[in-house]
């Protein structure tokens, strides 16, 4: 089969697999490890840390690019690219749909005038929503007209506001200049494999240059775009993550030599996320059994890839019209028909003087958990386990046990606090009563956790918890998170010392599968 369309085809994924020995011209704008810790700044401090200034204001105050400011300030996605050109195992595209909380899962449709409309709108009610995003439902670059006019409107009309996209890669090379003139700082490619078998049972058929492959044939085209555009992006100084879907016994170990081709083309993140496959979404993958990852298992591949490439871990898989901080949706409060009643007034100097207060927020944040850690100095434990976090966020402990939609999860070593993904639940406390068939559920998602913090708990959930061997923590209400987790595994580590408990791991938890938003 003829396809000399495809640039340079094959060179992409030879080079990966034999080792990623091609260097990018941009790599040193990715993230750099600690030699102690193996951790990499990538701006998930509130400081800048080692990163090049102009870096560090890409990311400072992007909740999807710095896992710290993702505690403070919101996103948004506007729903302009209904159109696809590839299918996607994984995927099934809904409209209307206002109960499930996945990509390509959309209420409305809208034109590009009604997306900067609903931005101005948002950004006026939500002063920390920072960050627009254009991720679908469908590819935006398989709709560019609308996708490209409406980063256009949306530059004119908010200019302190971020502008990303989100793409499957396959046309992006043709599109680059336009991405650089349109002043979008950050893409996100999806790469799940970098090997045209693996490739093939993901993607069905792509459809490319005016013509329909499928197969092997398909799966290679893909792949060899997707690293050409990330090359290319990088080159030109735009920041890039990529989003992998983990997808057991497929391309789970394999995500390894992806996550080594991408850091040798420039990645800036890697999103490692859980194959979503509930068979009530209508999927492929969902109506024939694939199952999805456990949280060990996902946080085992994400370790295995941390390393000078940042790993995302607190990425939501967020719907095509997702509004609010992460983990929030409120795109409810913001229809089309909403927005055309409110009176928009937006005010780019109030705008800066929240986020300006919100930076002096995150560094109080920042300079108590390095208090509590100095605190902690010269102890050494071989001890290291996970805590689970109710917060609605500002890195705040300050969820209600019963009202938390979901947990945040921290590994606690001597070395600190390290945010290492979330759990999400169905919320337990309906109507002022506690629904005790949730309750198990939810304790299953935290079940390798030792310990949940919360603003308050209730006396039956409290002593369930005990029971689990999972403690309840309320003494740091309304707390700084990693200030609090230090300062309780202090406490843990002397009981252990004393001898009053023995420190045991944990069995594993299960990654929620189910569809709906819940209700508070």
């Amino acid at each position: 089969m003829k396809m000399n369309a495809v640039v340079g085809r094959g060179k992409y994924v030879k080079a990966a697999v034999d080792g990623g020995k091609m260097k990018s011209a941009a790599e040193h704008k990715g993230c750099r490890a600690s030699a102690n810790t193996g951790q990499a700044s990538c701006g998930s401090q509130a400081g800048q840390g080692d990163l090049p200034i102009e870096i560090w204001e890409k990311v400072k105050n992007h909740p999807c690019y710095s896992e710290e400011a993702h505690h403070h300030y919101a996103r948004m996605h506007v729903a302009v690219a209904p159109a696809c050109n590839i299918q996607c195992n994984y995927c099934n595209r809904k409209y209307d749909c206002t109960n499930e909380s996945r990509p390509g899962v959309v209420s409305e449709k809208l034109t590009p005038e009604q997306a900067v409309r609903k931005v101005l709108a948002v950004a006026t009610a939500i002063p920390q929503m920072t960050v627009l995003g254009i991720a679908g439902p469908g590819d935006p670059l398989a709709n560019p007209a609308k996708t490209f006019k409406t980063f256009e409107l949306v530059a004119k009309a908010a200019p302190d506001i971020k502008l990303c996209l989100s793409t499957n890669g396959l046309a992006l090379p043709d599109h680059i200049d336009t991405i650089a003139r349109s002043k979008v700082d950050h893409v996100t490619i999806t790469i799940n494999t970098i090997d045209p078998e693996i490739g093939a049972k993901i993607y069905p058929w792509i459809f490319f240059n005016h013509k329909r492959y499928t197969g092997i044939d398909a799966a290679r085209i893909l792949t060899d775009r997707q690293l050409q555009g990330l090359e290319m992006l990088s080159e030109r100084g735009i920041l890039c993550k990529v989003n992998s879907v983990m997808i057991p016994n497929i391309n789970d170990r394999h995500l390894v030599e992806v996550n080594k081709a991408v850091k040798s083309r420039g990645a800036f993140l890697h999103n490692i996320m859980p194959l979503i496959s509930a068979p009530e979404h209508g999927t492929v993958f969902g109506l024939n059994g694939q199952r999805g990852p456990t949280a060990w298992e996902l946080k085992a591949l994400q370790d295995a890839c941390e390393g000078e490439i940042k790993m995302m871990r607190h990425c939501r898989q967020c719907r095509a019209d997702a509004v609010g901080l992460l983990g929030e949706d409120r795109s409810a409060e913001f229809t089309t028909d909403q927005v055309m009643k409110m009176d928009v007034q937006y005010d780019l100097d109030v705008r800066k003087e929240y986020q300006s207060r919100v930076d002096r927020e995150r560094a109080a944040k920042v300079a108590a958990g390095q208090k509590e850690l100095a605190e902690c100095a010269g102890e050494r434990s071989a001890i290291t386990l996970l805590v689970a976090v109710a917060t609605k966020g500002s890195g705040l402990i300050n969820e209600h046990f019963g009202h938390a939609k979901e947990f945040q999860v921290y590994e606690l070593s001597t070395s600190g606090a390290k945010f290492v993904g979330y759990r999400r639940v169905d919320v337990y406390c309906q109507g002022g009563y506690g629904e005790e068939n949730r309750l198990s559920a939810i304790m299953g998602g935290i079940h390798d956790c030792h310990a949940v913090f919360v603003s308050k708990i209730g006396g039956c959930p409290k002593s369930k918890l005990i029971e689990a061997g999972i403690e309840p923590v309320d003494q740091y209400a309304h707390e700084f998170i990693e200030k609090s987790a230090i300062a309780w595994f202090k406490s843990y580590l002397d009981k252990v010392k004393r001898g009053e408990i023995q420190h045991v791991q944990r069995g594993g938890a299960a990654i929620r599968q189910g569809s709906g938003i819940s209700a508070a």
